[in-house]
């Protein structure tokens, strides 16, 4: 019998940096039972249409019961619960591969956006409940993040399989070449993504609450 698992995806590395505290994270937690779920970690490549091939195969293999893709937002400086994923890829700098789409959709001809199914809110106050920063997000960008999670978004339209993208700030390693940028060290965004799984796993109406300022 196939047990249940919960997907958590990370990146690779990418725009010259050594590491990607997004795969630090969900490769900390592969293999951990959550509210019931067995973690399966995946790491994606930082490349569009690679990514969501990837994400394509895993989604059929694995059949997760919830999934939660992870990514770095350097400069944030907390845990942000991404609230919407639009339909443009529009690169700022080029993906590993050296692809960088401008005002290209993420799927031809689909809905301009898709929201979260997760319990955001909720995963936001369980986070900052705990003492860490944390926000509701209005934007996952327009680069790979948003890429996934608008295009694992529209594949699980028609599933009943909760899921969304949640970004995470640097490594202190990271930050520090990046003169007073924020940072949490790994334990903490460890820490912070499982207390957001287990959220999200046992809470099935998020809180109507104000918040989600963050940019």
């Amino acid at each position: 019998m196939r047990r249940p698992t919960l997907l958590l995806t990370g990146f690779e590395p990418f725009g010259g940096e050594a590491v990607n505290p997004s795969w630090q994270v969900a490769q900390a937690l592969d293999g951990e039972r959550i509210a019931g779920l067995t973690v399966q970690a995946l790491q994606l490549p930082c490349v569009f249409g690679a990514a969501l091939g990837m994400l394509d195969a895993a989604l059929s293999s694995v059949r997760p019961a919830l999934v939660l893709a992870l990514g770095q937002a350097g400069g944030r400086d907390g845990f942000t619960v991404e609230r919407v994923a639009i339909n443009v890829d529009d690169g700022r700098i080029a993906d590993n591969a050296g692809q960088q789409p401008i005002d290209v959709a993420v799927v031809p001809g689909g809905p301009a956006a898709y929201f979260a199914t997760l319990p955001i809110k909720a995963m936001v106050a369980a986070l900052q409940q705990a003492g860490w920063p944390a926000a509701v997000s209005q934007t996952a960008g327009t680069y790979v993040c948003n890429h996934v999670f608008y295009g694992l978004m529209h594949r699980l339209r028609r599933r009943r399989v909760r899921a969304g993208f949640m970004h995470l700030p640097w490594l202190p390693e990271q930050a520090a070449a990046q003169a007073g940028q924020p940072s949490l060290p790994l334990s903490a965004q460890t820490a912070g993504v499982r207390l957001a799984l287990q959220t999200a796993l046992t809470t099935h109406t998020d809180l109507r609450a104000a918040g989600g300022a963050e940019s």
